[in-house]
């Protein structure tokens, strides 16, 4: 019966031992697939970031050069864009004025009149 516990001993050691290399094993597996995918993250994202910028480097120039232009025409024409300007805060100033004087034709579920129950 002592053979047999001493034998049982020894498989179970050699089985705890394997299983923990097994478990050594399977966590580095893991953390390396973790790297792989943080590096791959990481790589699409600065590529997102460059490109971000080229483009607000783009837009950037588009709008200095509006500007540019805007600032000429006013220096060439300024009686031009003074009623240009002047026409466009009328149209915006009837447009609120309308919106804000049209009656809504909504009504509320608290407004309505419903026929009553008897």
């Amino acid at each position: 019966m002592r053979a047999l516990e001493r034998q049982l001993e020894r498989v179970g050691s050699r089985a705890a031992a394997s299983t923990a290399q097994a478990a050594e094993g399977v966590g580095e597996t893991v953390a390396s697939a973790l790297n792989s995918m943080a590096e791959r993250l990481r790589g699409g994202a600065n590529s997102m970031r460059d490109e971000a910028a080229k483009i607000g480097s783009e837009a950037a120039k588009l709008g200095n050069d509006a500007l540019r232009r805007l600032a000429n025409e006013v220096e060439h024409r300024p009686l031009v864009t003074l009623a240009v300007a002047v026409g466009v805060g009328l149209l915006v100033g009837l447009a609120s004025q309308r919106r804000a004087g049209r009656p809504s034709h909504r009504r509320s579920r608290h407004q309505r009149t419903r026929p009553r129950r008897r």
